[in-house]
């Protein structure tokens, strides 16, 4: 009892003093930067992109042919009813898959092979070289393939040893775009192997090699798999760039010709709106190739997404 009396009584506990709650300013002015960085490009997207795909919309549901002094006619659904009742647009759909198929040896098996040799290649002049077409103007590497292909003094007649009208023969204009344009992109597309390469961990091919993997089963079954998201990239793009890649090949060398045998959707849509002056149609026609490539897009990301093995 003597004890416990000696011992100190606690000094009772004060409240805590509640703690001031910034104020709504106080927030905002601390949840701000982030977004003011962000702020120019999302305005440089609303204005560049949203804006013009938005009066693409408005545009499509209305006739007008580019006059400034002509009245801007609303028409409904008629563009939209003309332009899949026309069987050029069918036809230019076709041959825009035909260019997907004929560029993605270009943009993807040609690139993963060159890309898998010159990995084992010291130095990085190779890549340089390749990706020198890419450099070169699109304009200005079609007046230099135009006259490569001439068919009476070019010389790629007199190097095969033949006389190929290339650009005005129906059978051989389509491949002759597909060939300039895979020459265009090749050199981006192994730039962008090389680069999924330098990502892939080593440690998994020196592992394999210890336990006597030869070096194409290493390619096979390491190599190629966890190079997948970057194949599923390219054949993205090819997918949905083809066609832009191409047009101004197609604009330079052949007009669309001969015979609309080079006719891709996209050249339809720019004739549809600067040759025939008819900006609803056009309108109506971007409309529909900016819903399906968004379609196709979601397709191929949904897919590669299942096929690809990334490095966990």
């Amino acid at each position: 009892m003597t004890i416990l009396a000696e011992l100190p009584t606690p000094a009772p506990t004060r409240a805590a003093a509640p703690v001031a709650r910034p104020s709504f300013a106080a927030r905002i002015r601390r949840a701000a930067p982030p977004y003011l960085y962000l702020a120019p490009a999302l305005v440089l997207l609303v204005v560049w992109t949203y804006r013009p795909l938005a009066q693409a919309v408005r545009l499509s549901f209305h006739t007008w042919n580019l006059l400034p002094t002509s009245p801007i006619t609303e028409v409904g659904l008629a563009n939209y009813e003309r332009l899949l009742s026309t069987p050029d647009l069918g036809a230019s759909v076709w041959r825009t898959v035909l260019m997907v198929l004929g560029i993605l040896p270009f943009s993807l098996v040609i690139p993963v092979v060159v890309g898998l040799v010159a990995a084992r290649v010291r130095g990085r002049i190779y890549q340089a070289m390749i990706f020198a077409p890419m450099l070169v103007a699109p304009v200005a590497a079609a007046a230099v393939w135009q006259w490569l292909l001439d068919p009476g003094a070019g010389a790629v007649n007199r190097v095969l040893g033949v006389r190929a009208n290339w650009l005005h023969d129906t059978d051989l204009a389509l491949l002759t775009i597909i060939v300039v344009t895979g020459w265009h992109i090749v050199g981006f597309a192994v730039l962008v192997v090389s680069a999924g390469l330098s990502g892939i961990n080593p440690d998994y091919a020196d592992a394999a090699a210890m336990d006597g993997a030869s070096r194409g089963r290493i390619t096979r079954w390491i190599t190629l798999p966890l190079l997948s998201p970057t194949m599923a990239f390219l054949v993205l793009m090819t997918v949905l760039l083809s066609a832009q890649w191409t047009f101004p090949l197609i604009d330079t060398l052949t007009q669309g010709g001969p015979s609309d045998a080079t006719t891709n959707i996209y050249y339809l849509l720019w004739d549809y709106g600067f040759h025939s002056y008819d900006a609803g149609l056009g309108a109506a026609a971007g409309v529909i190739f900016f819903v399906g490539f968004g379609l196709i897009a979601v397709g191929v990301v949904a897919l590669s997404d299942r096929v690809s093995h990334h490095d966990d």
